[in-house]
């Protein structure tokens, strides 16, 4: 089949592909030189902030008016920060805090440091309630489970970023919170009513576009209210009729991860790519898994196709790839200040809670270096995997001698927590849990370490089920950097509670 030059170039400017490496690959500045209108960045592209300034400046010096995405929401999920853990806490300590005021300030932070480092558009906030404390995907990115403080807070998020010039896209549309199952593996069902959904979900949206937020990020879920049979990425019901006619959104839409299992799985990713635009998404992103040319190459002419084959109007296409370019021209007045850091610090602090329990007044401060029990459980798609967290390292700079085990599932089911607490011997204990609740096999190491050393300190790195465990509790409602020095600080009493 031949393809018309002017629908291939029209199909170059709603991708937004990803690469590997630190530097440009030919492919990606060639195709950036004859029209492909921006990428997606990645971890695995960031080194330094010099060393993504310079990557950045590579590819506009191949084309000047590209979109560069990012997924930076802090906390859990940060690609500018990756390797050394999030300097600031994550949408669901600053939900904690409930202050509108620091939301925006860290929100402005994120948006210094991405202006400067020539990022466009910044993939978050997350805007999703999470009404499922089970949720595999959500949890902590969410600023809550209350749809009035998500919306107030998604909000603030992204008059933050915006302020610095910097593109906002609220995610996962229309709601990814009420789901337990993950988009990267399947199709999360929400089956709610339209009501429902009104009333819970769709308020941070809503409060998201009164904002003026610039792009809206497509979820991968099922929404039968709306649409039984095409996930929300792929439904016209839900990203046409729903989100640009009921709620009024006029600026870019863009999907998740078009290699999700969700979508790819049963469409291919050229066939959900072409089913996407067709719904109303204006981009589509791909490469956090499939980072190569050929990807591209047969994304792009799926579209095309499709367009050749009556699945696709050239209208729709040509509708998405003026939204691609007006983003793309978009920029805010802004200062270009580099981030200060200490608002993270700060904000990481006011999220802690501590609950003291009997005896506890024996345990905390620290007086000695304790022995340190990190449970590591396994964690999705969207967290960079080995990233640091923890208390152990904060802790060994405050108390030298401080050791540390981390456990995995396996290592704890032979033995290494029997061994742990020979090394915690005479020595202060610190049992440090992540999600907890949701990992049966956490709670039952935990349980068990307890039963031995009733005088244990609990860290809770994620969302805090169960506060009654230990002599005392801490909860610092994030597994950020700082929310481990945040911990740390209070376990050696360098910071009040």
């Amino acid at each position: 089949m031949k393809r018309s030059p002017d629908l291939l170039r029209l199909a170059d400017t709603v991708l937004l592909p990803g690469f590997v490496g630190t530097t440009a690959p030919d492919w990606v500045r060639r195709r950036l030189a004859d029209g492909l209108a921006g990428v997606v960045l990645f971890s695995r592209n960031v080194d330094t902030p010099a060393q993504l300034a310079g990557l950045t400046a590579a590819l506009r010096a191949e084309n000047p008016d590209i979109l560069v995405g990012i997924d930076e929401e802090a906390g859990e999920v940060t690609r500018l920060e990756a390797r050394t853990g999030s300097s600031r806490p994550g949408n669901y300590a600053l939900g904690v805090v409930d202050d509108e005021e620091l939301t925006e300030q860290v929100g402005r932070d994120i948006g210094r440091d991405l202006r400067a480092a020539g990022v466009t558009i910044d993939f978050a906030p997350a805007a999703d309630v999470n009404s499922n404390p089970d949720n595999p995907v959500i949890g902590l990115r969410s600023f809550g489970a209350d749809p009035l403080l998500v919306a107030r807070h998604t909000a603030a998020w992204i008059r933050g970023l915006q302020s610095a010039g910097v593109a906002a896209c609220a995610k996962h549309f229309p709601g990814h919170g009420d789901t337990s199952v993950d988009s990267h593996h399947s199709v999360p069902r929400v089956t709610v009513s339209r009501e429902e959904l009104a009333e819970v979900e769709l308020w941070p949206f809503r409060a998201a576009i009164r904002e003026g937020v610039r792009a809206i990020m497509t979820g991968h879920l099922l929404v039968t209210a709306y649409d039984s049979e095409l996930p929300a990425t792929l439904s016209p019901r839900i990203l046409t009729d729903l989100l640009r006619t009921e709620l009024g959104f006029d600026g870019l839409v863009v999907t998740d991860g078009i290699e999700m299992a969700a979508v790819a799985g049963v469409y291919g990713l050229g066939g959900a790519s072409a089913l996407a635009i067709a719904a109303g998404a204006d981009s589509i992103c791909v490469g956090g898994e499939n980072s190569d040319e050929a990807t591209v190459e047969l994304i792009r002419n799926t579209i095309v196709d499709a367009v050749a084959e009556g699945k696709l109007t050239e209208d729709r296409l040509a509708e998405a790839a003026v939204r691609v370019r007006a983003l793309a021209s978009w920029q805010a007045g802004a200062s270009e200040a580099a981030g200060s850091r200490e608002i993270g610090l700060a904000a990481a602090r006011r999220a802690v809670r501590v609950t003291r329990h009997r005896g506890a007044a024996a345990v905390l401060p620290l007086a000695a270096a304790p022995h340190v029990v990190e449970l590591a459980p396994e964690t999705n798609l969207a967290i960079d995997k080995g990233m640091p967290w923890g208390t152990g390292e904060p802790l060994s700079k405050l108390l030298p001698g401080t050791t540390v085990t981390r456990l995995r599932e396996p290592e704890a089911m032979d033995g290494a927590p029997d061994r742990a607490l020979g090394d915690a011997a005479d020595r202060p204990l610190v049992i440090v849990v992540r999600d907890a609740h949701r990992h049966p096999w956490q709670m039952h190491v935990l349980e068990r370490m307890l039963a031995a050393r009733p005088d244990g300190v609990v860290v809770e790195m994620g969302l805090p089920g169960r506060t009654d465990l230990g002599a005392v509790h801490i909860a610092t409602h994030g597994s950020a950097r700082v929310c481990g020095q945040a911990a740390a600080e209070i376990l050696t009493g360098l910071q009040e509670e």
